[in-house]
């Protein structure tokens, strides 16, 4: 698989500036949790004050093991808080605790090669198959009653790949285990989401296409073939809701083996985080295409029929070809812009000038 990511040595680097403005958010959410509470709104005060207060210790303890010029600390059996450090929360845990931030987002290198998730954005009750080019990798996706997992629903394991690879970078053993647990808030948040009730019920819906679609593939992951049936997440688990109103606090998440391997083996590549901001289904799939086939070339071209099939994509090639063309008029892939040319041929260029005027000037 492309895009395999070194380990990074040596302890996280984070500016003064950035570290002020999270405290400064964390002290100015608590601020308005306060306000709240007075006015009757117990359910959402708990909400954010219960994410807020842990953002501020994470990053005065960083900061403090930054001076230090260490790693992050490994756990010790020692649970009281010391000097700059805050009390360990979870001794003993047996899952990855999905607290980091200022990290890269990743999208593993296995689904972005095949059309896993529907584009669809109805139920898709129907069984997806597909097969290389080559023959030689071939998928069979199985939906629950509920539905195929979409590409909306992709969203959980981008920002669980990209927690579980920096913990990995940054020499944490419990990055190892393959349940993660986060919290519904910070996850809204960083994939572009409001953090209304409605956000919450959709999460919920999410998790079970997620659970309830399950896959058959002989694609490898980390040097391993899995042949076996497997959901996408093996399980999901609300460990904490509010008082307020149930809604999702924390959960526990357990990845399928296979995504699991990918991400140990660093089968990753890093994606942009406007990813997030891309509304439509099919720009979403093609930008991963592009970031998968184009990686750190100048340009890459792919016939419109073998594009669709890439994609996924159901529609005749006549209402595909509208799609795409529709998605070349706006414009707004990140780092990449497509040209569908008259021979029904796609072309992906870099926006990066350097590398595109390289790239024509290496071909001339």
């Amino acid at each position: 698989m492309g895009g395999i990511k070194k380990k990074i040595d040596g302890p996280v680097q984070l500016s003064d500036a950035l570290t002020e403005s999270l405290v400064r958010l964390g002290q100015t959410v608590r601020a308005r949790n306060s306000a709240k509470l007075g006015g009757g709104n117990t359910g959402q005060a708990e909400l954010l004050l219960g994410d807020a207060a842990p953002i501020e210790d994470q990053v005065n303890a960083l900061k403090d093991r930054q001076r230090a010029g260490a790693r992050p600390a490994t756990p010790t059996t020692d649970n009281q808080a010391k000097g700059g450090l805050v009390r360990i929360r979870h001794p003993n845990r047996d899952f990855f605790l999905a607290d980091l931030f200022d990290y890269a987002l990743k999208d593993d290198g296995a689904s972005m090669e095949a059309p896993i998730f529907t584009l669809a954005t109805k139920p898709d009750l129907s069984i997806w198959e597909w097969k290389s080019r080559d023959g030689n990798k071939s998928v069979r996706v199985m939906p629950s009653v509920l539905g195929r997992a979409t590409q909306h629903d992709k969203d959980v394991l981008i920002y669980l790949v990209s927690q579980m690879t920096e913990g990995l970078n940054r020499g944490r053993d419990d990055a190892k285990n393959r349940t993660v647990r986060f919290t519904v808030y910070d996850y809204l948040v960083t994939t572009n989401r409001g953090v209304g009730g409605d956000d919450y019920r959709r999460l919920q819906e999410s998790f079970d296409r997620l659970a309830g679609t399950r896959i058959k593939t002989d694609i490898r992951t980390g040097g391993q073939r899995v042949t076996d049936n497997f959901g996408i997440l093996e399980r999901v688990r609300i460990v904490e809701k509010s008082l307020g109103d149930e809604r999702m606090i924390a959960v526990d998440v357990t990845l399928s083996e296979w995504l699991y391997n990918a991400v140990q083996a660093y089968e990753v590549l890093s994606i942009h985080p406007d990813y997030f901001r891309l509304r439509k289904p099919m720009a979403r799939r093609l930008y991963e295409l592009a970031r998968k086939h184009c990686g750190h070339q100048a340009q890459w071209k792919i016939g419109l029929k073998l594009l669709q099939a890439k994609t996924g994509s159901k529609s005749n090639l006549k209402e595909f070809r509208r799609a795409v063309r529709a998605i070349e008029a706006d414009n707004s892939l990140p780092e990449y812009r497509l040209v569908l040319n008259d021979n029904d041929t796609v072309t992906f260029y870099t926006r990066d000038a350097k590398k595109l005027l390289a790239g024509i000037v290496g071909r001339s």
